[in-house]
């Protein structure tokens, strides 16, 4: 069968959800047996999110082939359960500057280049650079930003033409829009839906459904009111009302009939749909008894989304053992060498020391690790966590006073943490640390080799800095075992402390890969690590009583 395209638009305002709504649809598509893959086409100008801060952003989801992507790609692989690639994932920077590229070599033949058919014919083929990795029966596309955008212009110029060149059995537009719920005057409003389907009416795109995101339900009165002013059937317009958990929403949308419309639209057979492994999810989620608090120690808590793959991977290794996990965001500035850190972290069950970049708020982490090995609570670290988790055991247990890395001091005597080799000499950042995939074999008998019961495992990277291999012996013989080694590299990938309950700290980023069914074997451990060490805690504390 010929590729279909999905083009999904948002409307109103920013932040509606047009993510998890792409990635709703996809699972719904891939549960009646066709092959589906997703991408985003972001309007900014960066190349890509790896230079920006992620208190703008949100944290930078990372491929297996290496691509620094926008983090709705985690979205997508979680809800799809697909491995995606760098070419699911274009900015504005990126087509611009592939198109100056081919201008430079001389490809346009002496044209003037300009943003049509230029620009536009660019992104119609990035969206079908996707197909390269295989062949998909179909594209769902989340086009970033909101319609009315100056920088989005150019993308549904893009995806206007699309029917045109690909025929109009094989293209439909998806709209995302608010319906705002006025509480004084107890009604909901449709006229935002109207103007912003009008917006993207007058470039030329009729939207064949509208999802319309609201607080409470909507009424027929007011779909008929979408339908007449959007010029629509009222079965295509898709109510998605919020829900309690994320992983809801699949089923919420196709209750509304939402993958049924789609394959219509295409002339596609709506086969028996498979949806009974999310079901059983979605019940267990709802079945899930007790609290895991697991404390978070960062320097960008202001913004959530900065670690969105590890809070939901948090969260599938609660649903795997039947328990809520909460969050307790600390922000590492918050941390000194004083007792008070004890008021901080006391009562947490688990603490994660996650990525990050700079000198900023390094000394609460380390200091909350010194917590978390001495008072024998779970720790796991990831990326800059072990780097960290490396100093602090430098610092005192081997009483390396001035143990340090050479990322917050590039003169330091005592590097325990350096810059890679084939790091030295790069003089331009963006895209150039350790990304994607890298194999790393287990010592046998770890903690590691007994979470993923193989010794041969391959995780996605992000970093420039690493273990010094000068140390790793010392390391070693005063107790924080080496146990992953990057085997083409010698490398070390994975620390852990064997007289701790559970401590281990990776270089890699194992949020990456874990599903909501299929939670990683990392984070799997680690929460039934700290359910023991509750329980623990709640004993003592019941014999205290006594």
């Amino acid at each position: 069968m010929e590729t279909k395209y999905i083009f999904i638009t948002g409307g109103v305002l920013s932040s509606l959800g047009k993510g998890i709504c792409a990635a709703s649809l996809g699972r719904l598509l891939k549960s009646r047996g066709y092959t589906i893959t997703i991408q985003k086409l972001d309007p900014y100008i960066n190349i890509d999110p790896g230079t920006m801060n992620p208190m703008q952003h949100g944290e930078v989801f990372v491929t297996d082939d290496g691509g620094e992507t926008d983090l709705d790609l985690g979205h997508y692989e979680r809800f799809i359960d697909e491995n995606l690639s760098k070419y699911n994932n274009f900015t504005t920077g990126k087509i611009y500057q592939n198109v100056i590229d081919n201008e430079r070599r001389g490809d346009y033949l002496g044209s003037t280049v300009q943003v049509i058919p230029h620009i536009t014919d660019e992104i119609k083929s990035s969206i079908r650079k996707t197909l390269k990795r295989r062949i998909t029966d179909i594209i769902i596309t989340e086009i970033g930003g909101t319609v009315g955008d100056i920088e989005s212009l150019p993308f549904l110029e893009a995806i206007r033409q699309f029917k045109k060149d690909t025929g109009k059995e094989n293209v439909i537009y998806i709209h995302v829009t608010y319906i705002p719920y006025l509480k004084t005057t107890d009604e909901l409003k449709s006229k935002p839906t109207q103007h912003s389907v009008k917006e993207l009416r007058s470039i030329g795109i009729q939207p064949d459904i509208i999802i319309c995101r609201s607080e409470i339900e909507l009424d027929d009165g007011l779909k008929a009111k979408i339908s007449l002013f959007c010029d629509i059937d009222m079965e295509d317009i898709i109510e998605a009302l919020d829900a309690d958990n994320l992983y809801e929403i699949p089923l919420k949308l196709q209750k509304e009939n939402l993958d049924i419309r789609v394959l219509e639209k295409l002339k596609l057979k709506s086969g028996r749909s498979n949806l009974n492994s999310w079901k059983k999810l979605v019940e267990r989620i709802h079945g899930l008894d007790g609290t895991v608090k697991i404390g978070i120690i960062g320097k960008y808590t202001e913004l959530k989304d900065a670690y969105i793959s590890i809070v939901e991977s948090l969260n599938h290794g609660g649903y795997y053992h039947g328990k809520i996990i909460e969050p307790v965001w600390v922000n590492s500035q918050s941390l000194g060498k004083s007792s008070d850190n004890k008021n901080i972290l006391d009562g947490i069950d688990g603490i994660l020391v996650p990525y990050g970049f700079g000198h900023r708020g390094i000394n609460g982490k380390i200091n909350a690790i010194k917590y978390a090995r001495e008072n024998d609570v779970p720790f796991f670290g990831i990326c800059m966590g072990l780097q960290c988790a490396v100093i602090e055991f430098a610092e005192n247990v081997l009483k390396i006073e001035d143990a340090n890395s050479s990322e917050f001091d590039p003169d330091s005597k005592n590097p325990i943490i350096d810059l890679m080799a084939e790091q030295k000499d790069l003089k331009v950042k963006g895209g150039t640390m350790r990304l994607g995939s890298y194999k790393c074999r287990l010592k046998k008998g770890s903690r590691a080799h007994y979470a993923y019961g193989c010794l041969n495992i391959e995780e996605r990277h992000r970093h420039r800095f690493e273990l010094n291999n000068d140390y790793r012996d010392m390391l070693e013989k005063a107790g924080m075992g080496i146990t992953g080694i990057n085997p083409d590299k010698n490398l070390a990938e994975i620390v852990e402390i064997d007289d701790h309950p559970w401590f281990v700290a990776v270089q890699f980023h194992p949020e990456f890969k874990s599903r909501p069914d299929k939670p990683h074997p990392l984070f799997r451990d680690f929460i039934e690590a700290s359910i023991k060490n509750s329980i623990r805690s709640e004993n003592k504390e019941k014999a205290g009583k006594k």
